[in-house]
């Protein structure tokens, strides 16, 4: 499975334009997508960016984990849905990010792509250099580790 990993930071100009990493660029194409969707992070000064096939399974998350007509699912799918945008990439790998997200990661003239597995963030560099920090904090202070998977077989 082709993942979107480590952390690259790439100019922005005065019209939003700016390249998508090419490690991420590979991974879209392992996944035959031919664009990204990009929505304000429901809870970091940040760009959430998926391939178009994972927002289909979030929204099917969505529309599991919650009553179809409740609350909840409305506020969620509006916080994630509502100003999202999917972008089609040129052939050199740029795209243009509208202004409405552009402001909301306060990027300007440059932008840090962080790759996180099956998604990746954009981020002002500084302040993703702040999260960077807090995480590990977080990390360590919490003893956070993954769970250790059990072997498969025999009687289960």
């Amino acid at each position: 499975m082709a993942l979107f990993l480590s952390t690259t930071i790439n100019k922005l100009d005065k019209k939003g334009r700016i390249s998508l990493p090419a490690n991420f660029r590979a991974v879209l194409n392992d996944k035959q997508a031919q664009s990204i969707v990009l929505f304000k992070s429901p809870v970091h000064e940040c760009l959430e960016g998926f391939d178009p096939i994972f927002v289909e399974e979030i929204s099917g998350r969505l529309d599991d984990g919650f009553d179809m007509f409740s609350t909840e699912q409305d506020d969620l799918a509006t916080a994630l849905f509502g100003e999202a945008v999917q972008l089609s990439l040129d052939e050199t790998g740029r795209m243009v990010l509208p202004e409405l997200l552009v402001s909301h990661a306060g990027l300007d003239g440059e932008a840090a792509f962080i790759g996180l597995g099956k998604k990746f963030q954009i981020w002002n560099p500084e302040k993703l250099q702040e999260r960077r920090n807090s995480a590990r904090s977080n990390v360590k202070s919490k003893g956070l580790t993954l769970p250790v998977q059990r072997e498969r077989g025999g009687n289960d």
